[in-house]
């Protein structure tokens, strides 16, 4: 039960970025947050992540998931791990050529506070392009 909630979060998360909606997505994040991405590490607050969110060259358009796994070290700790297929695209550019599809490895870190599950910690890893034999 617990699981899937955060699973839930995550795609909540995840969907608030294609939809920009800054406010949902800035109610799920601790304050601080940190990221660590191939942009190096960061550590931001809901208003950092809002200018980032409002102003940033790129959004997500579109995402999907697999291999979705949650460990809890302790009640209130959760992490999740997973890969995804990322869509983006420039601000305000929306035709299909204008779209980048990434795949990556993700982890996010939950807390639970008195209120409920917040994410404190995000990551992304570049994946390794699958190779297929011929």
């Amino acid at each position: 039960m617990v699981k899937q909630q955060l699973i839930d979060l995550e795609t909540k998360f995840w969907q608030a970025m294609v939809d920009q909606d800054v406010d949902t997505a800035t109610s799920l994040l601790s304050e601080p947050a940190v990221m660590v991405s191939s942009h190096g590490a960061m550590k931001f607050d809901r208003a950092a992540y809002r200018k980032m969110a409002d102003q940033g060259p790129m959004v997500i358009t579109d995402f999907e998931f697999s291999n979705m796994d949650v460990v809890f070290p302790n009640d209130s700790t959760a992490v999740l791990s997973y890969h995804v297929r990322q869509t983006m695209a420039g601000r305000g550019k929306t035709a299909k050529a204008d779209q980048i599809t990434q795949e990556v490895n993700d982890s996010s870190t939950w807390v639970k506070d008195g209120k409920g599950w917040l994410c404190v910690m995000h990551t992304e890893t570049p994946a390794e392009p699958k190779l297929t034999r011929h």
